[in-house]
């Protein structure tokens, strides 16, 4: 340990003044003692404005009553069956109609199921066009 720390220069400042357990102005207290309010009155003091504050209000959105289709099986179907990419995008649809449906929000609800029902009529139709190509092609190539 470095002597210098104890060496009666280094304290430059008086030593701490010892404190009392119940300062004056306050009477003792004990657990379990009512304690009197005084003679303090509160309220508005003059010259401050009064601020109100209103409760919060927690709007929770209940799921629909009568949930509109979202399409899941058909665009399930339709990614495996007919077109890939299609089928990507109308699931991707399907699974917000149903997020909208169990949020209670009817306009993005019907705007979703539509465009998936969309996709997958569009993605269904370019899969049997695809399929009724191949298989043109096929008869062709076989009859040569």
């Amino acid at each position: 340990m470095d002597p210098r720390l104890n060496s009666p220069e280094k304290s430059q400042f008086p030593p701490p003044h010892v404190y009392q357990d119940n300062p004056p102005a306050y009477p003792p207290s004990y657990p379990g003692q009512s304690v009197s309010q005084g003679p303090y009155v509160q309220g508005s003091h003059p010259g401050q404005a009064v601020v109100s504050v209103q409760p919060t209000v927690f709007v929770t959105a209940a799921p629909l009553q009568s949930s509109l289709p979202d399409y899941l099986c058909y665009s399930i179907f339709n990614l495996f069956c007919c077109c890939f990419p299609l089928g990507i995008a109308a699931l991707i649809f399907s699974v917000s109609t149903r997020n909208a449906n169990f949020a209670g929000h009817r306009e993005l609800a019907e705007k979703n199921s539509k465009t998936a029902r969309t996709l997958n009529h569009v993605g269904v139709g370019l899969g049997i066009v695809f399929i009724i190509m191949v298989i043109v092609i096929q008869v062709v190539l076989e009859s040569r």
